[in-house]
């Protein structure tokens, strides 16, 4: 958890290539085309193709389906395409077992694959238990063996929220229940001498979704044979920068972990838009491999220790400053300044920063009255606290220029400096907060704590600069900081490192703050320069996401290229993604396969536009019955394809309205959320 290692795997195979061992992570696409259709499968199967994709799945809800893989599979060939195809099965059987005479590989959704009941809320006798299960391995075992005769390997996928009534009735729709599902048909697999296997845990819930991995690690490990690859995906992730920071946050913490052996990302957009986003992704990770090489990339101490039940106990016992199977948070003592508490049971606050020190940065104060907007309304996604970086005295009178013109919002200026006589004056102005920056190997004052008076006024962060350290350096330096703090009984302060790749740092800081008793509160700070766009949400998301998801973190800073409103809603994305903060609507959409008849991207569209002001709410948008109660488990509302331009709503799990007309439904589900009380009227925009 404190520095990447990537987990050994088996290696399965995928027709021409093979994913796991020592291999690149794959990325992988979806058809949102009907499997029927022929030409518009083998042209999206192109233009997949042609962007890079390594294994492209489709959707196989029929036999008949299942027949035209073989149309599909054969052109792709003739055409010279040799990307490995996968067919997606959730219930049939017979689709399956025709399916995989034309693929590489065959998906499986354990939740629902040869299950007799669905939804029926019934609790299982243990004689009830085991029949269904004996069901399962006789509807399964065939598969399984036609797989193993064709050399076809499998997914054992599992989805957050569609898992079987048996398995609810004994672990619920849970991380646990998640995993003991997978686990059941490996061991069928297992049992049979097949070996060709790999899993994915699947939610559209950041935090379930890489609770359920590292839980299903723990467990493999210890009960199977192999250690089987992980494809990882965030499902139903959406569309837009939201669906690329859940799918970089989801993702990423895990291959940060060491875990995934091929992804896919899930938007509700053209499935070749998802290549890319992959791509970039892994990018760091592929490209560690290559430089690095085998040792680097999986270091012979690490291959050891994860041999034998010396090693699986040694790994298993890690100190970590959380749960890595279940969330809580971090306990921290609340801080309160400029009208904000960061730390305690507050949410995590939002602060940004300009780049150049006021005397560099033309039009800079423009830029600061941009990012605090007060004249938004409470609740507006707009930066609660600016840090402005004081590099010379000089810089102090720009600064009190700054907090006279904000009003009001002066409360929620902060200031930066790596000076210490800059940060002797600056403790004596009217800010919100002064953050001191320990740069990399620079001698400090001594007497830098006994600078702060009893009564400052200000808040004050102890920022330690990582550069080129080793990630135990930032947390002991800044340890010994908070310890000369709580020494003098200073109340208002709080730390954090500043990095392009903080996660393992910010890790271990936490760490040393609780082996130390030191109940600071903590901030998570990102500092990136990539030009890119793409690259900087992604990256972001991976080094800041997963601190949350794991409740590390009292405050979010984002210093990038981005603009000002791209950067601070990064932020709140990066919130509401690891569900630390919801400042917005929630849209947990699929991104549609052949088994959906409307269409879909354009619905999604329209209900975001209507529906995006209602702060908080998660709306379910899925394309068909298949993936709709189930993969929405936690939404509060859901609109989901029922037929070919036919609409069903739910509440929850329930449905409550059938097969209407898609001109309707919109309408409809608005006026469902009015009739439970869950309707706000927008606001009427600002005028410029």
């Amino acid at each position: 958890m404190y520095e990447y290692r990537r987990r050994l795997t088996r290696e399965v195979p995928f027709g021409p290539i093979s994913l796991g061992g020592y291999l690149p992570i794959r990325v992988e696409s979806m058809l949102n085309t009907h499997t029927s259709d022929t030409r518009a499968s083998v042209e999206q199967c192109r233009r997949l193709h042609d962007a890079g994709c390594e294994i492209i799945r489709l959707t196989v809800p029929t036999e008949k389906d299942a027949e035209n893989l073989r149309a599909i599979r054969d052109q792709l060939r003739r055409d010279g395409i040799r990307t490995p195809l996968v067919a997606d099965i959730h219930f049939s059987a017979r689709a399956a077992m025709k399916a995989v005479e034309f693929v590489e590989n065959i998906r499986i959704n354990p939740g629902n694959y040869a299950t007799r009941k669905k939804f029926s809320n019934g609790d299982y006798t243990e004689d009830e238990y085991q029949q269904e299960l004996l069901h399962v391995r006789q509807e399964f075992l065939p598969l399984v063996e036609k797989a193993r005769s064709l050399g076809v390997s499998m997914r054992i996928g599992t989805n957050h929220g569609s898992l079987s009534d048996r398995i609810v009735s004994r672990r619920g729709n849970s991380p646990d229940g998640m995993v003991e599902a997978a686990l059941e048909f490996a061991r069928i697999c297992e049992d049979a001498g097949y070996y060709d296997i790999l899993f994915s845990m699947k939610s559209s819930n950041v935090r379930v979704m890489i609770q359920a991995y590292r839980l299903l690690v723990q467990r493999a490990d210890k009960e199977l044979l192999h250690a089987y690859p992980l494809h990882l995906g965030v499902t139903e992730a959406g569309d837009g920068d939201e669906a690329r920071v859940k799918s970089a946050m989801g993702i990423g913490a895990l291959l940060e972990d060491g875990l995934g052996d091929t992804i896919r990302v899930s938007l509700t957009e053209d499935p070749v838009n998802e290549v890319p986003v992959g791509f970039e992704i892994v990018r760091k990770y592929n490209t560690f491999h290559q430089v690095k090489g085998k040792k680097a990339h999986l270091p012979l101490k690490h291959l050891i220790e994860s041999s034998g039940e010396a090693g699986r106990s040694r790994a298993a016992t890690e100190e970590l400053p959380f749960d890595p199977v279940s969330y809580s948070r971090r306990s921290s003592e609340p801080l309160e300044t400029g009208g904000l508490v960061i730390g305690g049971e507050a949410l995590p606050v939002v602060e940004t920063a300009l780049q150049s020190p006021l005397s560099e940065a033309d039009g800079a104060l423009e830029e600061a009255l941009l990012r605090l907007r007060p004249e938004l309304e409470a609740g507006a996604i707009r930066s609660e606290l600016l840090t402005v970086p004081v590099a010379v005295e000089s810089d102090l009178p720009l600064l009190r220029n700054l907090l006279g013109r904000l009003g009001p919002a002066a409360r929620s200026v902060g200031a930066s400096t790596a000076e210490a006589g800059l940060f002797n004056l600056l403790l004596r102005e009217d800010l919100a907060k002064v953050r001191f920056e320990i740069t990399e190997e620079e001698m400090l004052p001594k007497d830098l704590v006994d600078m702060i008076p009893a009564d400052c006024f200000p808040a004050v962060e102890f920022s330690f600069v990582r550069q080129r350290s080793g990630v135990g350096v930032a947390a002991e330096v800044l340890a010994s900081f908070a310890m000369k703090a709580r020494a003098r009984n200073l109340q208002r302060v709080l730390f954090s490192v500043v990095s392009s790749d903080g996660l393992y740092a910010a890790r271990r800081l936490a760490l040393e703050f609780r082996r130390r008793s030191i109940r600071a509160p903590v901030s998570v700070r990102f500092s990136g320069s990539d030009p890119l766009r793409l690259s900087t949400i992604i990256d972001a998301s991976v080094q800041a996401g997963p601190l949350f998801s794991d409740g590390l973190g009292d405050m979010l800073s984002l210093q990038t290229p981005l603009s000002a409103e791209d950067e601070i809603s990064l932020g709140f994305n990066i919130l509401q993604g690891a569900r630390a903060r919801m400042s917005k609507t929630e849209f947990i959409s699929c991104p549609g396969c052949g088994r959906t008849y409307f269409d879909l991207e354009r619905a999604a569209a329209s209900i975001k536009t209507r529906l995006s002001h209602l702060k908080g709410l998660k709306i379910g948008i899925m394309g068909c019955v298949v993936n709709g109660p189930g993969e929405m488990a936690d939404a509060d509302f859901g609109y989901v394809g029922a037929g070919k331009n036919r609409i069903s709503l739910y509440v929850g799990k329930e449905c409550v309205a059938e097969n209407l007309p898609e001109v309707e439904a919109v309408d409809r589900l608005i006026d469902l959320i009015r009739e439970h009380g869950r309707w706000v009227e927008p606001s009427a925009p600002l005028e410029d």
